[in-house]
């Protein structure tokens, strides 16, 4: 009874040589370990895991509903902004203010814009907060962000310099479709606005594009009103006051006349004299119109004056010249020729001019020689 206890209390009996050279014995035991130091270490760290994920998740909800709300009131601004223009279009203001297609294409592309601006900084702040929750070192990742990014507008300044122009040109409302533009490069009617290209047709039907970025500057001839102009050249003897008076009934006459009196903006005024000269005098007439009906209106104002002034027999400047009364008696010396030197015997060119004599027979024969 010894023994036993001896052994249990004193001692451990060693281990039989079965039991310590078995390899089956050895997996068994490793791969006990490694479960349970796996299973302490996720017990250890799960909290912390938990912790991350929850944090991502509540960084994309955020970003999520935040960029929904964004882009909403971005929409509804743009709605706002297209009833408010709606609400005048009866007025008088009406006129000065852009047609259907050109507030719909603006209104696009500026909510297409704001919304894309807007997307680009809540995402990307978003992604650079799940980053950094998983304790990534951002500092190295902004400075090739920023590298990469001087490099690609470097490479593409042109496309961008087109980019920016066209942002400011539909945020500004420079011009839209349907108006009259010169841009230096081309002029002619928009036809389309996007953020990098205009494309306008020209007088004769050609259609051109002009990058955004190339447009140094820009006459719009569509906005607010425009002005017919209108030079009217007589004779330097007509009577201005029967001029004046001529050319106020034609205005009178064509403001009362459809569909001028909608064209016209502003009562036909007779300026006065813009020129005088010897045989000559210029009378300028001017009137506010309609923007892009100018043209319209300065032929028919031409082809009204014009007609008045025949009916009243005033003459303008490069009519037919009248005819002179009498024609003068011809000049009896025309068909005389000029005096000629020859005409005198004895002037050296008759005399340069006169035949050389033969010698005489007896000057001619030789003399005789003694013998």
């Amino acid at each position: 009874m010894s023994l036993p206890v001896l052994l249990t209390v004193g001692s451990t009996p060693s281990p039989s040589p079965s039991t310590s050279t078995d390899p089956a014995v050895a997996t068994i035991q490793d791969a006990q370990e490694s479960a349970t130091n796996a299973a302490s270490w996720v017990q250890q760290n799960w909290s912390t895991w938990l912790a991350i994920g929850l944090r991502v998740l509540l960084i994309l909800v955020i970003a999520a509903v935040l960029r929904v709300v964004v882009r909403r009131a971005i929409t509804k601004l743009i709605e706002r902004m297209n009833r408010t223009v709606q609400a005048v279009d009866g007025t008088a203001l009406g006129g000065l203010l852009v047609n259907v297609e050109r507030r719909r294409q603006r209104s696009q592309a500026i909510g297409s814009v704001l919304r894309s601006v807007a997307s680009f900084l809540i995402m990307g702040t978003a992604a650079l907060m799940i980053l950094g929750t998983f304790e990534i070192n951002l500092a190295p990742l902004l400075a090739s962000a920023g590298v990469a990014g001087v490099a690609i507008g470097f490479g593409a300044r042109n496309l961008v310099t087109d980019f920016l122009s066209g942002v400011f040109m539909i945020l500004e409302d420079q011009y839209g479709v349907g108006d009259t533009i010169d841009a230096g490069v081309a002029s002619g009617e928009v036809i389309e606005v996007g953020l990098r290209v205009t494309k306008l047709r020209g007088d004769n039907g050609e259609i051109w594009y002009v990058r955004n970025g190339e447009v140094k500057r820009i006459g719009n001839l569509s906005q607010g009103w425009a002005t017919a102009g209108v030079d009217v050249t007589v004779r330097a003897s007509e009577d201005l006051d029967r001029v004046q008076s001529v050319l106020n009934e034609v205005a009178e006459n064509m403001s009362k006349d459809e569909p001028w009196n909608e064209r016209l903006w502003g009562p036909i005024e007779v300026l006065g004299l813009d020129s005088v000269l010897l045989d000559s005098m210029v009378v300028r007439v001017s009137a506010k119109t309609m923007p892009g009906k100018a043209l319209s209106v300065e032929r028919e104002l031409r082809w009204r004056i014009k007609r008045a002034f025949d009916a009243a027999d005033i003459r303008i400047v490069g009519g037919p010249v009248p005819e002179p009364e009498d024609d003068p008696a011809p000049d009896p010396t025309e068909s005389v020729a000029a005096p000629s030197a020859l005409a005198n015997p004895a002037s050296p060119q008759v005399a340069a001019a006169a035949p050389i004599t033969a010698p005489s027979a007896a000057s001619s024969t030789p003399a005789s020689t003694p013998k």
